[in-house]
């Protein structure tokens, strides 16, 4: 009978998706036959629900059409002596995780839809996907370390949380800390200031055991945060811990970062997310669709695809443009509405250039060119000087170097600069609104 669970495994594996395959159907095993039922075995009670709800009729298709003799089934949690009382209680605790935020042990909560089932696999990031699943799977006992390597919204904060829920879902006793580069600097140099830098060490090296750090481009010339992050690293390693690194940069890259931690981040696989090729747009369109309840023609969806070409955010704005605008102005999702939105995204996007962002923050600031571009160090200058560059690097396509040069600065000097903005817009109210105001401007055109 075990035979005929296998051979439905391969029907099944040629009728649906390769990680849909190994994420839900691989881990069920067959664990007999009761009352002419046909008893597979499910890891834990997540897995077997989602197997259940979302493949269900196929494994009871095929199990007809490949026996011939028994036409029921039974999805039963496994009780191999790994999995105890208490993980049962706990893997009850994570049914809600698909349709809440999550809150793992530490660190920033996981958005819920942020799970390998709501990632779109295409060519561009198949490696990147089944990397992450791998380590979240534990598949691979060697593969301790990724890194995760992707312009701004091309999905790379997407793969890093969705190792987390499912880290969270399949081994709920397992630590897991899920934050920004950023935000271990700011608890570290906090621990300094309270002196519990023995608590914040302890932490992060004796009580985590998957670190998802993102943004790691933000240590650039924080030398302190890096010694004491190398360290970390380093003990989380020894201690054969998961570690996924997520940035828009190579680790060889990121100017002011010390050779340790450039080779600790560069220890496992490093994988690159490339921009989503026709059809991956049109099913990341599809997907986000249905998710949503949208009803949208196809023609409708090839039209976005087909114009949105930058990355998966642009494809968002461009879907949420033509349903908000059919709803607020009582207009069908058509072509002629589709053409309008993408003109006004892309128009938008194409007229804001490094020199407009500089006109309209001088303006607003009443200082000259010169004094922006000028190595003064005056907060008059220096400030909207970074908030242009911080614009620069949000609305155009210019790589850092460009955006320091046109200022003046060295790309390392651009970095810091974005850098000071992000956290300052957190902490202080008038500049966020300020930014916020440069913001709906160049959005609008209004420059």
């Amino acid at each position: 009978m075990e035979a005929i669970w296998n051979s439905i495994k391969i029907a099944i594996k040629m009728n649906i998706p390769e990680h849909s395959y190994r994420m839900w159907i691989e881990p069920l095993k067959f664990g007999g036959i009761e009352n002419g039922a046909m008893v597979l075995t499910a890891p834990n009670h997540f897995s077997q629900k989602r197997a259940q709800d979302n493949y269900g009729s196929l494994i009871l298709s095929e199990l007809k059409k490949i026996s011939g003799e028994y036409s029921r089934y039974i999805i039963e949690i496994s009780e191999n002596g790994e999995k105890t009382g208490l993980d049962k209680v706990q893997n009850n605790i994570q049914l809600p995780l698909p349709i809440e935020n999550i809150k793992p042990h530490y660190g920033r909560f996981l958005r819920r839809d942020f799970t390998f089932d709501h990632f779109v696999v295409g060519g561009n990031n198949e490696f990147a996907f089944s990397a992450s699943l791998s380590l979240a799977a534990k598949k691979n006992s060697m593969q301790n370390c990724l890194f995760l390597l992707a312009k701004t919204g091309m999905g790379k904060s997407h793969l890093s949380q969705a190792a987390g829920h499912h880290i969270i879902s399949q081994y709920p006793s397992e630590r897991v800390y899920y934050l920004t580069a950023e935000d271990f600097s700011n608890e570290m140099v906090q621990a300094y200031k309270t002196d519990s830098i023995d608590k914040f060490k302890g932490k992060y090296r004796k009580e985590c055991d998957i670190l998802l750090l993102e943004d790691v481009h933000f240590l650039s010339g924080k030398e302190r945060t890096q010694i004491e992050l190398a360290l970390t690293l380093d003990t989380l390693l020894d201690a054969d811990k998961k570690i996924i690194f997520s940035s828009c940069y190579l680790p060889n890259d990121i100017p002011k970062l010390n050779d340790k931690l450039k080779s600790r981040f560069s220890y496992g696989i490093i994988s690159a997310i490339e921009p989503p090729n026709f059809r991956t747009r049109v099913r990341i369109l599809q997907k986000k669709m249905l998710s949503n309840g949208y009803k949208i023609e196809e023609e409708v969806i090839n039209y976005l695809a087909s114009e949105l070409t930058e990355d998966v955010r642009q494809l968002e704005s461009g879907l949420i443009g033509v349903t908000a605008r059919s709803s607020l102005m009582g207009l069908p999702i058509d072509l002629e509405l589709a053409e309008s939105v993408v003109k006004n995204i892309t128009q938008r996007k194409k007229n804001i250039t490094i020199d407009v962002i500089k006109k309209l923050v001088c303006k607003y600031f009443n200082i000259s060119l010169s004094d922006m571009t000028s190595n003064s160090r005056k907060q008059a200058f220096m400030r909207p000087r970074q908030i242009a560059i911080y614009l620069a690097r949000r609305y155009t396509d210019s790589p850092l170097q460009t955006i320091g040069k046109s200022f003046n600065k060295y790309h390392a000097t651009a970095l810091h600069s974005i850098g000071v903005i992000e956290r300052s817009i957190k902490e202080n109210g008038s500049l966020k609104k300020q930014v916020e105001l440069f913001c709906q401007k160049l959005e609008s055109g209004n420059f």
